[in-house]
């Protein structure tokens, strides 16, 4: 089983646990409408677009609200089995998926207080630190100062290059990716002035 089933699995269990009207990490979206968020993902090829793309954006939100309306129960149903097998989704689901069952794993579970990070196996950091080396540059594009992530053991990669100051972020690859991903409820240190470390928190990280 891929990490990103993993995950999957452990999403809906978070999910359940916290109820439809509990919160998430994702601005005002209620864990019913994250999930209507990824049945959406991952069932309606002909609003999915919306997600990258502005101009399909309005019709994104009218399915996704239709959907949200949906049973709790249902939507969790299908988010546990996966992409059905019509979807350009589902061969390429251990590598599609990653991030995005891990971060919104993390959603849920981060939007309650007291919460503290999991402890992730060493092959499970690596995966994401991978995810997260394909997609640093984009989620730095609009960082104002240089930034680097590292981890604990080394591992370093340059997210945003310019000239003048520089800020390096370090933590395991779970907290980076987050961070990466526009996540503020994270555990990392960071090296550099004040001022620039302020922005790169507050740069956006939309990816």
């Amino acid at each position: 089983m891929s990490m990103a089933q993993d995950e999957r699995r452990a999403l809906v269990v978070a999910m359940t646990a916290a109820g439809p009207d509990a919160p998430t990490l994702c601005g005002t979206w209620t864990v019913q409408d994250l999930a209507a968020h990824l049945v959406v993902r991952e069932r309606r090829p002909d609003a999915a677009p919306g997600i990258m793309i502005k101009s399909l954006a309005g019709y994104l939100d009218s399915v996704q609200a239709k959907a949200a309306q949906r049973p709790f129960a249902e939507l969790l149903e299908q988010i546990r089995t996966g992409p059905p097998w019509w979807s350009p989704l589902r061969p390429v689901d251990a590598v599609a998926n990653l991030t995005e069952m891990f971060v919104h794993h993390e959603d849920v579970r981060r939007a309650e207080p007291g919460w503290e990070p999991r402890e992730l196996a060493v092959e499970d950091e690596r995966n994401l630190w991978n995810a997260l080396r394909r997609m640093a540059r984009m989620a730095y594009r609009k960082a104002p100062v240089t930034v680097v992530l590292a981890t604990p053991d080394g591992e370093r990669v340059t997210a945003h290059s310019v000239d003048g100051s520089e800020v390096v972020l370090t933590g395991p690859p779970s907290e980076l990716l987050l961070h990466a991903f526009g996540r503020k409820e994270v555990r990392l240190t960071a090296t550099g002035s004040d001022e620039d470390v302020r922005a790169v928190h507050d740069c956006d990280r939309s990816i």
